[in-house]
């Protein structure tokens, strides 16, 4: 949904050819650069590559559960460490803590949250809101709406 033209993994692939394209998928003209991964120690990695390159994410989704690994909480504690400065929302159906340990845990009151399932308009307006922030407190100048060099999931 968030982004536009990127390469299809091969689990992608074998995906739509069990079930088909996703309906209702928009089809975007401006999309994020995205970047995908299934646990919380890849994504730290993921999130200090991009640090050291100079080329720091403006935002992460984190899902709450994702086994066998780190949960979300406790990867947002280890990127925050890395990278302060990066926007943050988490994807969760259900969370083993309440929203206000989480917040007292990763020190962020405005952290946002986006309940699964959750529409297409849902995370557009998210993912925009939050970019539109980084790039105004971080980033280069750019429109409203228009992604930054990165914004990872």
């Amino acid at each position: 949904m968030l982004a536009t033209a990127r390469s299809v993994s091969h689990l992608e692939a074998d995906e739509r050819a069990l079930f088909g394209e996703a309906e209702g998928a928009p089809a975007a003209t401006n999309g994020y650069e995205v970047d995908g991964a299934m646990q919380g120690q890849e994504g730290l990695e993921m999130v200090t590559r991009a640090s050291r390159a100079r080329r720091p994410y403006a935002l992460v989704f984190a899902d709450m559960r994702m086994p066998p690994g780190w949960d979300g909480v406790e990867t947002i504690e280890r990127i925050l460490q890395v990278t302060p400065r990066v926007e943050l929302c988490i994807c969760s159906a259900y969370s083993d803590y309440s929203w206000h340990e989480v917040i007292r845990r990763v020190g962020r009151p405005g952290l946002r949250l986006l309940r699964k399932p959750f529409d297409t308009y849902e995370l557009l307006s998210v993912a925009s809101e939050l970019t539109d922030k980084w790039n105004r407190a971080h980033g280069p100048s750019q429109p409203s709406g228009t992604p930054p060099a990165r914004s990872p999931r």
